[in-house]
């Protein structure tokens, strides 16, 4: 962990992204007692965002942490999300908004949500960093950072470009480590040559790390004694200077399963990781849709197509698993879905693969 930081207690975090939902509010008390399992056993890293489950995230982890513990119990990361505001003055009402939802005065970390590229020209180009600046001389913001989704020669631009940053969030796991899009690996070393802490996001890539072709779980079942997470997460918390590694966990038996094996962290070990590299080839062999069910592009979609899940009863058929009804949708082609999608994915092609596969 890097020194600067020292209020982390340890490299894992809890990510508001995929709470557990009762038809479709977040199930409050089984949320209560992951916060509290995961703060009695010495864990304190909270990440969420406004988008979050429509909404819902930030009001969860104020009703659920904020509002029952400290300030100096916890530590949390929040994010500026492009689609939320306009122009420049719109900004700070927004990150307001944001610190009423979560109540709390200030964000430990706060990120400028999924820069690629082009968002990073058009938050540039508004002024962001000089406002996210002002909020951390206020004592709003104590760190700044962003969450990426672009290729590692566009990360080391803005890295050279905008020195305010101090943390970077990308994408990494041991399936895209080499991928040709994602480029984790790649984004890896350009924040190590920036000196940057890293923050993991995806580590079990929504989930597929952990739902594995019947192959993969004979590779691990024959290793034996640990769950598909925690070969998953530790191997992205192996690298040198990754600050944190968050997951999204859904229940409280994953939460126990993740901090069980991370409170006292190990790194795989050589017949681990040799298991690890041979999951990677049989999952690519698979031919499955690399969707993480982030749902940013439901987020955007004006028709409301269910993308994700339409995703993964494809993979679910190609897996020789029984996909739930698809539903019914019509696709505008308009493309922002693709625009925002952090797998690159071309979805307006995989939504007719769909169609096709599912009926």
């Amino acid at each position: 962990m890097n020194p600067f930081f020292s209020d982390i207690h340890k490299n894992f975090g809890f990510g508001f992204m995929r709470l557990p939902m009762v038809e479709g509010r977040v199930d409050i008390p089984q949320v209560t007692a992951m916060v509290d399992e995961f703060l009695a056993r010495g864990f304190n890293y909270f990440d969420t965002a406004h988008g979050y489950l429509d909404g819902k995230s930030e009001l969860a982890l104020r009703e659920c942490l904020t509002s029952r513990y400290p300030r100096d119990r916890y530590i949390l990361t929040d994010k500026l999300s492009g689609h939320f505001f306009e122009t420049r003055e719109e900004i700070v009402p927004l990150f307001e908004k944001q610190l009423a939802a979560c109540g709390v005065d200030y964000f430990d970390f706060y990120l400028m949500h999924a820069m690629s590229h082009d968002r990073y020209v058009r938050f540039k180009e508004l002024g962001v960093p000089e406002v996210l600046q002002a909020l951390k001389d206020q004592g709003k913001i104590r760190h700044i950072g962003m969450s990426f989704h672009d290729t590692a020669a566009v990360l080391d631009e803005i890295l050279t470009d905008c020195p305010a940053i101090e943390v970077v969030q990308i994408q990494f796991n041991y399936l895209d480590f080499e991928d040709e899009k994602v480029q984790s690996r790649a984004c890896y070393e350009v924040c190590r040559r920036h000196g940057k802490p890293v923050l993991v996001m995806e580590p079990v890539k929504g989930g597929s790390l952990v739902n594995l072709p019947q192959a993969g779980q004979r590779v691990f079942d024959r290793l034996g004694g640990s769950s598909n997470a925690s070969y998953a997460i530790r191997f992205a918390a192996g690298f040198e200077g990754m600050m944190m590694v968050l997951s999204g966990m859904s229940t409280l038996e994953q939460l126990r399963d993740n901090v069980s094996f991370m409170e006292d962290f190990q790194p795989l070990a050589p017949r681990e990781m040799e298991a690890v590299e041979t999951v990677r080839a049989i999952i690519r062999n698979q031919g499955l849709i690399g969707c993480t069910g982030c749902r940013y592009c439901t987020e955007v979609c004006p028709q409301g197509i269910p993308i994700p899940e339409l995703f993964a009863g494809v993979n679910e058929k190609r897996n020789g698993g029984s996909p739930a009804d698809a539903a019914a949708f019509e696709c505008l082609k308009c493309g922002k879905c693709e625009e925002i999608c952090p797998q690159k994915l071309n979805i307006r092609e995989l939504l007719v693969v769909a169609e096709q596969e599912l009926g």
